[in-house]
């Protein structure tokens, strides 16, 4: 709550999110579909979204305010076996045209609304397993202090 998030490289790297439900409905729709079998099928969600979208998705979809970005290189730090943003500082998408045709599929949550129900069913009902760890935040955080990267 009001911590800014540190994010890899300028931000604008394009991932895609889906939610596991969507992966669940996806996995039905294969078995006993004889087009569906020996294939590859990439399921996600439609849209794709760039880190800094990921980080404020995140926070639009916890209720909190839109967060303070600070972006860093990882190549300047030693995170001793610890991860810092939780994705590869590289593009990451793909088509899910295929899946959709074979297998009449579409996903049903979009990204604000999976990272949402995400969201409430690890923290709204208090049952989240264990604190956020921040100490890696923490490091870059302190070293960036006074440091902009564009």
């Amino acid at each position: 709550e009001g911590r800014p998030i540190p994010v890899p490289g300028n931000g604008k790297q394009i991932t895609q999110l889906g939610h596991v439900k969507d992966l669940g409905t996806a996995f039905v729709k294969i078995l006993g579909n004889e087009k569906a079998k020996n294939q590859i099928y990439n399921i996600s969600g439609e849209k794709f979204v760039t880190f800094d979208g990921i980080a404020k998705a995140c926070a639009a979809a916890a209720g909190a305010p839109e967060p303070e970005l600070v972006h860093f290189d990882a190549a300047d730090f030693d995170f001793g076996g610890k991860k810092a943003f939780p994705m590869r500082d590289q593009h990451f998408f793909a088509s899910i045209d295929k899946a959709m045709a074979d297998l009449d599929w579409k996903p049903e949550y979009s990204l604000l609304d999976g990272l949402k129900d995400s969201y409430e069913k690890d923290f709204g009902r208090g049952t989240f397993r264990k604190a956020a760890d921040f100490t890696v935040d923490d490091m870059i955080l302190e070293k960036m202090k006074g440091n902009v990267l564009a």
